[in-house]
């Protein structure tokens, strides 16, 4: 296989999973999303290895370097911020790969939702507060299907990882609350979980958008709300003394 679709994992570079890093040492192009892939993950690259930032190029500009690359029997890896699956826009690049009869691979990473998670020190399905989690985003320049809307997901009240939205937090905040959501809701937001330059803002839905005011918070940040937060929860029954499973006998005295 020549083509590899690589998750770069959150930032930190040693949160590429162990193929992803063996694949971009031995690559001969690599074409990475510059505007969020940490660059110190390209201090893996091969000497001599081509590399494209991809954040000016357009699609068919992408496509006609893998297909160049790979004619010219070169291998090469496509490198996308966390796990491509999520919001990585590939599903256009492999259906345009597919066109052109050129195979690939995709190689998953470590979520940045999954990062902020580790960030905040935080389980998000905890038992009898929310056994579900909602990956979602709010709707700017790319639509959202009305049954997807924050208004419509907030009424689950289950942990809501949102991606993409910290432009438009007032929005979001008032979307959450008419959904359902009380004004004291927790809410967490992490900037670049698990870059050196992380940073964690916690918060009720009531109070967020002023406790951010002069935090600096960019893009890249991950809102996460949730019940779950700092949370009086029941504990597992997994591991509880007198639960049995396929493991282990339970202690019924």
């Amino acid at each position: 296989m020549q083509v590899h679709i690589v998750g770069a994992g959150p930032g930190d570079p040693e949160l590429i999973t162990r193929k992803g890093a063996r694949l971009l040492e031995e690559a001969d192009v690599i074409i990475y999303a510059g505007s969020l892939v940490n660059p110190a993950l390209l201090t893996m690259a091969k000497t001599g290895a081509e590399i494209h930032n991809s954040a000016s190029m357009t699609l068919p500009e992408v496509i006609a370097v893998i297909e160049q690359a790979v004619q010219a029997d070169k291998s090469v890896v496509r490198l996308h911020t966390g796990d491509p699956a999520i919001y990585g826009a590939i599903q256009e690049q492999m259906d345009a790969l597919d066109k052109k009869g050129i195979r690939y691979e995709v190689v998953p990473g470590v979520s940045s939702f999954l990062a902020t998670a580790a960030a905040l020190k935080q389980e998000y399905t905890l038992p009898g507060i929310s056994q579900t989690v909602i990956i979602t985003r709010n709707e700017g320049r790319t639509p959202v299907p009305e049954r997807e809307k924050l208004r419509a997901l907030a009424a689950h009240q289950a942990t809501m990882c949102i991606f993409l939205s910290i432009s438009m937090l007032d929005e979001v905040v008032r979307e959450l609350i008419a959904g359902g959501y009380p004004e004291t809701t927790p809410i967490a937001i992490v900037q670049r979980a698990s870059w050196p330059e992380e940073k964690i803002v916690r918060a009720t839905l009531q109070t967020i958008v002023e406790e951010i005011a002069d935090k600096d918070i960019d893009r890249t940040a991950m809102i996460v709300v949730s019940h779950c937060l700092g949370a009086d929860y029941e504990l597992s029954r997994l591991y509880a003394p007198e639960f049995s499973h396929g493991f282990r006998e339970g202690n019924q005295g």
